[in-house]
C-alpha cells in the first residue's frame, strides 16, 4: 500500500489541479523505486544494489486505486470543471472529495484564498465501493439492517470501514450514521461535512467511478458521498474533542429528550453554580463562553479519561426550573460531566489522544509479527480550530506529524467531523477527526 499527497495553492483551477497530479505521480513513482530497493536489499543484500538499480525506470508506473481530493471554496464557481479537468490529466479508479472552507494538505492548512489538496493512494487487495445518498433516500431509523445494506450496497460480512463526505443542509447525517453503525457494526466511520458554501446547494460533492465501460463522473450539491473500504486495508480513527473535564461525573436523575431535568436529584442549573463557585478565577471566566457537557459512552469504565465523553454544546438555560438543553439526547442513569475548552486545552487533548492511539500500536505490536505501519491519513478538522483557535498556522497537522512522523496528510476545515467515541459514531463540532490507513497484513 502507497498514499501521497499534494498541495497546490495556485489561483488557476487547472494549473492548480495540474500541478497536484504531477507532484502525486511523481511521489508515487518515488514510493514504487523506494520499495524495489527494499525488496532488493531483502533478495540480493545492499552491496549489490547499486548495479542492479542503475538506471532503474518502473515499466509500468503505479496506477492509483483511490484518490481523494478537497477544493478550497475560491473555486466555487469552477466546481462543475474540477472533474472533466482531472479527468484528462489523472488515470485513477475511484475518487471522491468536496468543497472546503480551508483545505490541508502537504504539511499545511490553507484558511484563506485558493488551494487545493490531492491524497492518491495504490491499494492491493482492497475493494472500493463509492456511493451517494440523498437524506430523502435514507431508510427509516426502526427499519431492519438489511434495508441499510440494501441502500449502500456493501455485505457487512466483508467488514467495511467508510469515508464519508456530506451536505450538511441536506443529508440527514446523523440517521446516516446511526443506520450505517446498526447495519455495520465495529467498522469505522470517519469523514466530515463539506464546507465552504452559504447556503443549501452551495458545497460540493464530488464522485468519479473510472471502472465501467461508460466512467462515472459526478457532481453533487446535496446528500453524502461516501466510500466504503474492504479486504486488506484497516482504517483507524482518532478523536480530539478539545475539551478537558472540570468538577466530578455527575448521574442523570431525571431528563425528557434533549433536556436534563435533574443531576444527582438537584436542579442541573443549581449544580452548575456550585461548580462555577469551586472553579478558579480563569475558569469561571472560560465558563462564560466555553461550557460545554460531555456524555459517558461507557457506563462500565469507574474511572473515565478525556477520550470516553462524547462532547455536547450546551444550547440553553430555564431558570425556572433550573433544566439544561443540550445538543443531543440524554436518559435518566446515564452519567455525564462539564467540560472547558480553549486553546491550550485543545492543543493538550490534540496530544493526549494521538499519543494514546502511539501507545496502543506499540502495545499491540509483537517482535516476532509486527503490525504493517500506517501508509497515509485524512484530517477532518472544525472550522473553529486552526488560526482562530491557536494564533498560529498548521497546528493540528503539525502536531501529526511530530507524532506520527512524515505520513501523507490530506484534510479540510468541516462544518462538522464525522469519527467514534465508545464504540458508536457521532457528528462532532470543534473537533479533529483522523482517518488513519494501513494494511491489515
Amino acid at each position: 500500500m502507497q498514499w501521497v499527497n499534494a498541495l497546490s495553492q495556485l489561483p488557476s483551477l487547472e494549473a492548480a489541479l495540474r500541478q497536484v497530479v504531477e507532484e502525486a505521480k511523481a511521489k508515487l513513482q518515488a514510493a514504487q523505486l523506494k520499495s524495489v530497493l527494499s525488496r532488493q536489499v531483502q533478495t540480493v543484500g545492499s552491496g549489490s544494489l547499486p548495479g542492479l538499480l542503475t538506471g532503474y525506470v518502473p515499466s509500468q508506473p503505479l496506477r492509483p486505486n483511490l484518490g481523494v481530493l478537497f477544493v478550497s471554496a475560491a473555486f466555487a464557481s469552477e466546481y462543475i470543471r474540477v472533474l472533466p479537468l482531472l479527468s484528462g490529466l489523472l488515470e485513477v479508479d475511484v475518487l471522491i472529495g468536496c468543497s472546503g472552507g480551508g483545505i490541508v494538505g502537504g504539511g499545511h492548512e490553507i484558511e484563506d484564498g485558493p488551494a487545493l489538496s490531492l491524497s492518491l493512494a495504490v491499494m492491493p487487495e482492497v475493494v472500493l465501493h463509492p456511493f451517494h445518498l440523498r437524506g430523502n433516500q435514507l431508510p427509516d431509523l426502526d427499519a431492519a439492517p438489511s434495508a441499510w445494506v440494501d441502500c449502500v450496497g456493501v455485505s457487512p460480512q466483508s467488514k467495511p470501514h467508510f469515508l464519508l463526505l456530506a451536505d450538511g443542509f441536506s443529508s440527514g447525517i446523523s440517521e446516516l450514521l446511526q443506520g450505517l453503525d446498526f447495519a455495520y457494526p465495529g467498522s469505522v466511520k470517519v469523514g466530515g461535512l463539506a464546507s465552504g458554501g452559504r447556503g443549501p446547494r452551495g458545497n460540493a460533492l464530488f464522485l468519479l467511478d473510472a471502472r465501467t465501460l461508460t466512467p462515472r463522473r459526478e457532481l453533487y450539491r446535496e446528500g453524502t458521498v461516501g466510500l466504503a473500504l474492504y479486504g486488506n486495508v484497516v482504517l483507524d480513527a482518532v478523536v480530539a474533542q478539545g475539551c478537558r473535564p472540570i468538577g466530578d461525573p455527575l448521574r442523570v436523575t431525571e431528563a425528557e429528550g434533549n433536556v436534563i431535568l435533574g443531576l444527582e436529584g438537584r436542579p442541573p442549573l443549581a449544580v452548575l453554580q456550585d461548580l462555577a463557585e469551586r472553579l478558579s478565577p480563569v475558569d469561571q471566566r472560560l465558563a462564560r463562553h466555553s461550557l460545554f457537557i460531555g456524555l459517558l459512552m461507557d457506563e462500565f469504565k469507574s474511572e473515565p479519561t478525556p477520550g470516553d465523553f462524547l462532547i455536547r454544546v450546551i444550547l440553553g438555560v430555564d431558570p425556572r426550573v433550573g433544566a439544561l438543553a443540550i445538543g443531543d439526547q440524554v436518559r435518566p442513569g446515564q452519567t455525564v460531566q462539564f467540560h472547558l475548552r480553549d486553546a491550550q486545552t485543545s492543543a493538550e487533548d490534540l496530544r493526549w489522544a494521538l499519543s494514546r492511539y502511539c501507545a496502543e500500536r506499540n502495545l499491540r505490536q509483537s517482535p516476532s509479527q509486527p503490525r504493517p505501519e500506517p501508509c497515509g491519513a485524512l484530517m477532518f478538522s472544525c472550522l473553529g480550530r486552526g488560526k482562530g483557535l491557536y494564533g498560529t498556522p498548521d497546528f493540528d497537522s503539525q502536531r501529526f506529524r511530530e507524532l506520527l512522523g512524515e505520513l501523507p496528510l490530506g484534510g479540510f476545515f468541516c462544518n462538522g467531523e464525522i469519527g467514534p467515541v465508545g464504540g458508536s459514531t457521532f457528528l462532532h463540532g470543534y473537533t479533529s477527526c483522523f482517518g488513519i490507513f494501513r494494511p491489515a497484513h
